[in-house]
């Protein structure tokens, strides 16, 4: 079969890696911003109220998150809306784009811990089953959870019984691969398909999103596995391996399929012609770092100073340093908005 159909089933097929409750930060197998700190929500709350602001959205807009997990994100985004700006709590509408119901169960489980009643919020399957004249919508490390084919030297990834062999390109994706420079790498599967059912989705919307990755990709592989917090190259798992010293002697890929996150480098040129194709604009791209500085972070931060003691202060800026510094997520990570007029 084709990799990205062997890689839809290892994190979405009916035992899959996401198709069952998985927790993400120090109990499960990796960290990602919205696990480091809720200054991360916090930035993006910001975001949304300057947005208003400027008269890009309406006041009574729908907050939308994809891939939200356990909902802490969307979470933090309310907690902050109701610190920096409370009144809009009474006009924004807030929705989950979840198709797992395990996820639902728990999102709801953690909004009513949090809010009560105070917040209602709303799931929905897919793009296809909303109808909204304005939204903010916001994701975190989606992208790279989306299928992917592989690359080589004007061959493509399959797998069969469990291993990977090269083979024949399919010509949509030679042609992708030839238009972006990709002679060893991944290529990401559904961008423009989600970028259309977004679109035709929502009249008027902004789209912030962050992952790693970059505009241009490198000429080099990126697929890796997490599992514990530990990272395997994809190929170091194969007869592909070019050192024998690299492959791992505790774990063999058919001991991680479907028991661990496989995932990849963006590649932000892609994405963005997927969206411009889809009638949708990119209005901003920086590092993690640059966009959340820009979002407000350090603003937010020195509120949080003048109110707390310097114990709480210095617990959450270590946090929130994670998000930004340039060794950790500010560099390697890349936040993108895009925007439908």
């Amino acid at each position: 079969m084709r990799f990205s159909r062997y890689m839809q089933e290892w994190l979405y097929g009916n035992d899959g890696y996401y198709a069952n409750y998985r927790d993400i930060g120090k109990g499960g197998d990796f960290y990602t911003a919205v696990s480091s700190s809720q200054f991360f929500g916090g930035s993006i709350a910001n975001r949304l109220i300057n947005v208003i602001d400027e008269g890009f959205l309406p006041k009574d807009t729908a907050i939308v998150e994809i891939g939200a997990h356990k909902g802490y994100m969307l979470a933090d985004i309310v907690q902050f809306i109701y610190t920096l700006r409370p009144e809009l709590l009474e006009t924004l509408s807030f929705y989950i784009i979840e198709p797992h119901s395990q996820n639902i169960l728990e999102q709801k489980r953690y909004f009513r811990e949090s809010f009560g009643d105070a917040v209602v919020l709303k799931h929905f399957d897919s793009f296809k089953e909303l109808k909204l004249e304005s939204a903010f919508v916001v994701a975190n490390e989606i992208f790279d959870a989306f299928a992917c084919e592989v690359v080589k030297d004007g061959q493509m990834l399959y797998v069969e019984d469990g291993e990977p062999y090269f083979g024949e390109i399919d010509r949509e994706i030679k042609e992708i691969a030839k238009k972006y420079h990709i002679f060893r790498g991944e290529i990401g599967v559904g961008y423009r398909d989600f970028a259309e059912d977004m679109s035709r989705a929502i009249e008027r919307f902004e789209f912030v999103t962050f992952d790693y990755g970059d505009l241009f990709k490198r000429d080099d592989f990126s697929l890796r596995i997490y599992h514990k917090h530990h990272t395997y190259p994809f190929f170091a798992l194969t007869k592909f391996v070019t050192d024998e010293s690299e492959k791992p002697k505790d774990v063999t890929l058919q001991e991680l399929y479907k028991r661990s996150d496989i995932t990849y480098d963006v590649n932000f040129s892609y994405l963005q012609d997927s969206f411009k194709s889809a009638g949708v604009e990119t209005h901003l791209y920086k590092t993690q770092l640059a966009m959340l500085v820009e979002f407000g972070i350090i603003e937010l931060l020195d509120m949080l100073k003048k109110h707390v003691n310097e114990e709480v202060y210095l617990n959450e800026l270590n946090r929130a340093k994670v998000l930004i510094d340039p060794t950790f997520m500010g560099e390697r990570f890349k936040g993108i908005v895009f925007r439908k007029k």
